[in-house]
């Protein structure tokens, strides 16, 4: 890990028959996501315009004030065209089911899903939460009620 980073205790536990599979790591020294990896029993075939739900193999404990972002890996993304369709998808910390991973195929090509591939990243941030207070008038601003594109286009 990259000296000046902030950790976190994460627990993580295997899915029984998952033993095989290498738990979430980073790739590199400076990366901010750990590499999830396809729990699939047999090769899933991901048509064009298909969308599935993939097993990771894991569950985990993220610790409260944290939750655990599931992101694309661009490799796919650029490559193959296949992306996590809810992303970032979020692991709250009172989640305890498996971490499964919602991919989708944009590209033009079929994508088969292979036991043990990287599928996608695992990114655990800090979160805080809102605490909303119902008013009835919201203080000015220049933008004020531009919608999208009201800051222009470059």
């Amino acid at each position: 890990m990259a000296e000046g980073v902030d950790r976190v205790r994460v627990e993580v536990r295997r899915k029984e028959g998952c033993e095989d599979l290498p738990l979430p790591r980073y790739m590199s020294e400076g990366a901010s996501g750990m590499d999830l990896v396809a729990a699939v029993r047999e090769e899933v075939a991901l048509r064009p315009g298909e969308v599935k739900l993939i097993p990771t193999g894991i569950h985990v404990a993220v610790p409260p004030g944290f939750e655990a972002q599931v992101r694309p890996r661009s490799g796919l993304a650029l490559k193959h065209g296949v992306t996590v369709l809810n992303a970032p998808g979020t692991v709250d910390s009172d989640y305890r089911a498996e971490v499964g991973v919602v991919l989708a195929n944009l590209g033009r090509e079929a994508f088969v899903v292979r036991r043990g591939m990287r599928v996608a990243q695992m990114v655990v941030a800090r979160v805080c939460q809102a605490q909303l207070v119902e008013v009835e008038e919201l203080s000015g601003t220049e933008r004020q009620w531009g919608g999208f594109g009201s800051t222009g286009v470059d």
